[in-house]
């Protein structure tokens, strides 16, 4: 009889010539499981998706609730759906009185496709531009906004008409002109290896789309729903988006992804074409059950409370002659060491002793440091001597 393992790599598409094949069998709170019992801390959240850790009691139960109840009935949009009705609700309730429509959909790629998509039938404008080093999804028009050629060539032609920036650079912005239909760009670079931006850049960025009628898309895939200490990274900023992307953590574990905007902006994907973005299983009710349960479980819990301390908690105990530097804010940490020989087997090393730490897409020098938000003291010192015991084995 074959092993899972070998059923896996035999009727599974495999997306490397290198998974990492780590059978897990239950995962609870911030641990994960094996088949024979061993114990993994997950110091990725599923790559930023556990923000309230593996199977929160809340958003089990709502989830159970839901199931109970109806779980798919039509398309997208055209039936009052509790669940869609309420986690939109309360999603509008704390985010910037302009961002009041939100359009649910299946991820953070079609929360990409779907923004693009309303930027330019809103502006009537064909120019995107994107960041080097941006990560904003697989999908082709989520594609040709990455910032990195070497995943892209293989799939040209993409969308075009798109343009790229420097992150952080203000002398790029002059780029954004009155032909521009909107910028997107990430809170924080994530797959660049946590790149945070200044200040100072981000209000100009914004002035500058203001300036030239261009919609500002603001990519909070990863860093929402309290990952950077406070419940969206734009707020550390002094902004507000055109348009809002949120995926990944939102969904307490369940896939779901959303694009925000105002009413008058959104509005413009009803008509000319009617159904200007159709999704089947766009705001699936168990899924936006569990939305609603893990934003409340955030909020009513005081989740983000403890966030700011625990990332100093990181920095003062990852202090090793091999780290050379590291980034972040909040609870989105990268540790940059020298090559990415370094950082492999510091992943090997680390899960041999019940850590799980990975890399990133455009900065395979650099560690990912995102556990989830409820993580203790005690767990962090217990991660921090892990990683740094396996840094003293590594060249």
């Amino acid at each position: 009889m074959l092993s899972l393992r070998q059923l896996f790599l035999l009727n599974n598409a495999q997306t490397s010539t290198s998974p990492r094949l780590l059978e897990i069998e239950k995962a609870e709170g911030i641990y994960m499981y094996g088949p024979d019992g061993k114990k993994y801390i997950d110091l990725v959240s599923g790559f930023a998706v556990s923000n309230v850790g593996h199977r929160h009691p809340k958003v089990v139960q709502a989830i159970k609730d839901q199931v109970d109840k109806y779980m798919h009935l039509a398309v997208y949009g055209e039936y009052v759906q509790a669940p869609q009705v309420l986690f939109a609700e309360k999603l509008v309730s704390v985010l910037p009185k302009q961002l009041n429509s939100v359009y649910f959909v299946n991820s953070g790629a079609e929360a990409t496709e779907g923004a693009l998509k309303l930027a330019k039938r809103y502006t009537g404008r064909t120019q995107i531009i994107s960041c080097h080093q941006a990560y904003h999804g697989s999908t082709h028009g989520a594609l040709s906004v990455m910032g990195n050629e070497y995943y892209k060539t293989a799939y040209r032609p993409l969308l075009p008409d798109v343009q790229f920036i420097h992150f952080n650079n203000i002398a790029d912005l002059d780029l954004i002109t009155t032909q521009t239909a909107c910028v997107i760009i990430e809170s924080i670079q994530g797959e660049a290896g946590v790149i945070v931006p200044d200040y100072d850049y981000l209000q100009k960025l914004q002035a500058k789309c203001s300036e030239t009628g261009t919609l500002l898309i603001m990519d909070e895939i990863q860093t929402g729903f309290g990952r950077t200490g406070k419940l969206f990274a734009f707020e550390h900023y002094n902004i507000v988006p055109d348009i809002l992307l949120l995926a990944k953590g939102i969904g307490g574990g369940m896939p779901i992804g959303a694009f925000i905007s105002k009413r008058e902006i959104m509005d413009s994907l009803k008509d000319n074409p009617i159904l200007g973005h159709i999704t089947t299983f766009g705001g699936h009710p168990v899924t936006c059950a569990a939305g609603l349960a893990t934003l409340n479980a955030i909020i009513d819990e005081n989740m983000m409370d403890g966030v700011n301390e625990k990332e100093e908690l990181f920095r003062q105990l990852l202090v090793h002659p091999k780290i050379k530097e590291i980034r972040g804010k909040g609870l989105m940490l990268s540790i940059q060491l020298d090559t990415f020989e370094q950082v492999e087997t510091m992943s090997k090393l680390c899960a041999e002793q019940g850590l799980i730490i990975d890399w990133f897409l455009h900065c395979e020098t650099a560690l990912r440091i995102a556990p989830p938000l409820i993580i203790s003291h005690n767990e962090i010192k217990i991660c921090c001597e892990i990683i740094n015991r396996s840094l003293n084995k590594i060249n």
